[in-house]
């Protein structure tokens, strides 16, 4: 009776972990790691097999399982930096538990991985991009005529004119996207604001992440834009937006939000317009806090 009661605990007590698997999402990191001599698998279709059984036998139980991206490179440069062994599979638990607390993840909610597996890679390019642009941004340092920490006040100008555009904004769902063009490639961020009754719905994480990167196209002044479409039951989409110009937002003429909508970004050629879709200019995000800083 004792043993049956012990066997009892430890399957209750097992519902109580959580757990996270490190999940090599495609055939390049999967070669990596092949050569370690622990690590068994030859096959990555096999081991993505493997993985979602777990996955679902995981569930099954009861218990609560998170995926986390597990990328070779970082995790040799973490077992050099610890001197951990790469080669057991304890190393490569450790490093696991550590993405859990810092990396991008995912809970595992039931869907296949080929449903799964591109949700995580959009986590993992979301706060890539934010940690990007958060270090750009703090290395910007003090403007040297007025001694203003210029990322600091840019996101402070950013946040503010998010709330305006989002207060501005026709009633529906909002989809935003802030574009910054830079040395090596674009910034992209995205913000969902959805209605809820009188309140407005947000992710907090992606919130922050769209401020960032628009923070950073205002304090560098760079090449880019953002552009609002909201959604509503019974009428068209609404499509505007505006060009990041002096430190601030230059509204888009209607021409212009449609051209934008209708070239083809990599080849430059004219593509259809969506159906149903109000291509027209922004309103008036009203008075601003402050006048744009003007850094030397």
């Amino acid at each position: 009776m004792a043993h049956t009661d012990h066997l009892t605990m430890r399957r209750d007590l097992r519902r109580e972990i959580a757990g996270t698997i490190g999940l090599l999402t495609d055939e390049q990191d999967f070669s990596a790691m092949r050569r370690y001599r622990s690590f068994t698998f030859d096959d990555h279709t096999a081991y993505l097999h493997q993985v979602e059984k777990l996955l679902q036998l995981l569930a099954a139980q009861g218990g609560h399982t998170t995926v986390a991206l597990f990328d070779p490179e970082e995790y040799a440069e973490y077992c050099a930096g610890t001197g951990l062994d790469p080669d057991i599979p304890s190393s490569r638990a450790r490093f696991t538990a550590e993405l859990a607390s810092r990396g991008p993840t995912l809970p595992y909610d039931g869907r296949p991985l080929a449903e799964l597996v591109p949700d995580l890679v959009d986590e993992a390019v979301r706060q890539a991009t934010w940690e990007y642009a958060s270090t750009l941004l703090a290395r910007l340092g003090p403007c040297a005529s007025c001694g203003e920490n210029i990322g600091r006040a840019a996101f402070a100008r950013a946040a503010d004119l998010v709330v305006r555009i989002l207060d501005t904004a026709p009633p529906g769902n909002r989809h935003l996207v802030c574009s910054v063009t830079g040395t090596p490639e674009t910034l992209l961020a995205v913000l969902h604001a959805d209605d809820e009754g009188d309140a407005t719905q947000l992710d907090e994480a992606e919130a922050l992440e769209f401020t960032t990167v628009l923070a950073l196209g205002i304090a560098t002044d760079g090449p880019g834009g953002l552009v609002m479409r909201t959604i509503a039951p019974g009428t068209a989409d609404r499509v505007y937006g505006w060009r990041l110009h002096a430190g601030g937002l230059e509204p888009l003429t209607a021409g212009e939000v449609f051209d934008a909508y209708c070239t083809d970004i990599e080849s430059g050629d004219l593509i259809s317009p969506e159906s149903g879709v109000d291509y027209g200019e922004p309103p008036d995000l009203g008075a601003e806090e402050g006048p744009a800083p003007q850094h030397g």
